[in-house]
């Protein structure tokens, strides 16, 4: 059985569409087709349900899955172990669009100073495709917040940054000497979308405070979310590091309960982890202390 025909049907199972795997994987469908038709005379059954362009997987096809992912897995360990000398190469980070910006630019200027030959790949998406990267040995980390919704993983806490109300300038409750999230009780709320796990820290932080916020809006963008609450639209509750000096916005600190995340590096410990990526976890540690 060759690791070729494994890398596709894997693919294929995380894609649930033929098409959209062999685009991943910079190969001609048919070629993918043929593959996992080969894969399945191999083993006398199928590992697909095809109802036109959607692939699902049969019971055979998910007992199968788990047990190609851990041969590829282990190919993949052997070759990375062997050619591993800890200065050249390159680590491949997943993090969330609400950390990306803030975070990466000081981290990636550290870590360049002690591996200057060494690259750094970086995809930003949600938390959910993280998770799915890191567990499909895609990227050998994720820079996300808690909670992180796959128990396989390793997560080491980096360290709690605040939520700060964000009003638009000259709203009523911008100067007011103390606010608490009882006084937005009845503010719309700009958000991002529910991919984003920004939302929920902000959903879940109103509901444990007793509040039902009134969802306004709800964008993609962090920059959007600023925007619209600029624009008067709403309130939001938005992260310190993103609270700049932005014109048309009051940042201000709620009182009592303050809301927080999470911000936590996850990874496979069933893979190897390279000297690489053990020097950039070092350097996240480091900003961490510091």
């Amino acid at each position: 059985m060759e690791l070729t025909p494994l890398r596709y049907f894997l693919r294929a199972a995380d894609r649930e569409n033929f098409t959209r795997a062999a685009e991943d994987l910079k190969v001609s469908q048919p070629a993918l087709s043929r593959a996992v038709a080969g894969l399945e005379r191999e083993l006398g059954r199928p590992l697909f349900e095809r109802d036109g362009r959607t692939v699902k997987l049969t019971d055979a096809g998910r007992t199968f899955r788990t047990q190609a992912a851990k041969i590829v897995g282990l190919a993949d360990d052997a070759r990375a172990e062997l050619v591993d000398d800890g200065r050249t190469g390159a680590v491949r980070v997943a993090i969330i669009p609400t950390l990306a910006p803030y975070l990466l630019p000081g981290l990636l200027r550290s870590f360049v100073e002690i591996r200057p030959e060494a690259e750094v790949r970086v995809a930003e998406t949600v938390t959910a495709e993280c998770v799915r990267k890191v567990r499909a040995g895609e990227s050998d980390l994720a820079l996300l917040t808690t909670p992180v919704p796959d128990p396989a993983l390793h997560v080491e806490r980096l360290y709690e940054e605040e939520l700060l109300a964000a009003l638009p300038a000259g709203h009523r409750l911008a100067e007011t000497p103390t606010l608490t999230v009882g006084d937005l009780q009845s503010e719309p709320f700009v958000l991002l979308g529910e991919a984003h796990c920004l939302s929920e820290e902000a959903l879940s932080f109103c509901r444990r405070s007793g509040v039902q916020p009134i969802l306004l809006e709800r964008t993609s963008q962090l920059a959007t979310v600023k925007a619209l609450v600029a624009a008067g639209h709403g309130v939001s509750l938005i992260p310190a590091a993103a609270a700049a000096e932005d014109p048309g916005i009051a940042y201000r600190r709620l009182t009592g309960d303050r809301p927080t995340r999470t911000v936590v590096a996850a990874w496979d410990q069933e893979r190897y982890v390279s000297k690489l990526t053990k020097a950039f976890l070092d350097v996240l540690r480091g900003r961490r202390a510091g």
